[in-house]
């Protein structure tokens, strides 16, 4: 894992219970990082999904016929129009 800052960054002091604070240093452990760049990462990473979640979250209510699986000859129909 490796962390870029190309833009100017903010420090704050966060409080973790102790729990939290155990497993999130064994996860950055299991990345090869420490605990502070691991939590960075983390928080870039959802910050970077949260308009694609959002984005996902509107259609599904907007959009409800599109988790609607295929059937078999749909499935064979859409691959044909595709030229899969």
């Amino acid at each position: 894992m490796k962390t870029e800052t190309l833009t100017p960054s903010k420090r704050k002091i966060i409080n973790l219970d102790e729990s939290t604070f155990k497993t999130l240093s064994i996860m950055a452990i299991e990345n090869g990082t420490n605990l502070k760049n691991y939590i960075e990462h983390l928080l870039s990473d959802i910050a970077d999904n949260y308009e694609d979640a959002r984005l996902y979250a509107k259609l599904s209510k907007e959009r409800p016929e599109g988790h609607v699986m295929l059937n078999e000859q749909e499935k064979a129909e859409f691959e044909d129009w595709l030229g899969v």
